[in-house]
């Protein structure tokens, strides 16, 4: 199964912010949205950063809520991780599990065109191991 298949099956939309957003700004987003993470991109969708729940935790937990009020600029993540839509979603598990990182952005020619987060990938592999199932009940039965 390859990246594709999974951003087919769940959408391609994405949060996405500039950089000029208040950290208090995003949080209401993550939370309005039912999200865990905010890609930053530019005018013209290419990816500049990364805003994750834990940045924000981590933000107050070393400067308190003044930072809130501070852009996202200045906690995000700037060195973004992010895969293609031909990748295997065992790359992409791969990739996940070694960077420790529950949200990768997709990339198509540079541009942003959807985001794949753990949830989305434990949900995929669930559905293949049912269909697995399935298959072989079928088999054995018929």
């Amino acid at each position: 199964m390859y990246v594709r298949t999974i951003l087919d099956e769940k959408g391609r939309n994405v949060v996405t912010g500039g950089p000029q957003l208040t950290v208090r700004q995003a949080a209401v987003y993550l939370h309005e949205n039912h999200i865990g993470a905010i890609v930053i991109v530019d005018r013209n969708d290419r990816i500049s950063g990364i805003l994750t729940e834990r940045d924000i935790v981590a933000a107050i937990a070393r400067s308190g809520a003044e930072c809130l009020d501070k852009p996202i600029s200045s906690i995000m993540w700037g060195n973004v991780h992010r895969c293609d839509e031909d990748q295997t979603v065992d790359e992409l598990m791969e990739m996940m599990s070694t960077l420790r990182a529950r949200h990768i952005p997709v990339e198509k020619e540079g541009r942003l065109v959807g985001i794949i987060s753990i949830g989305d990938v434990v949900k995929s592999h669930i559905r293949a191991i049912q269909h697995e199932a399935d298959a072989i009940k079928a088999y054995i039965s018929g």
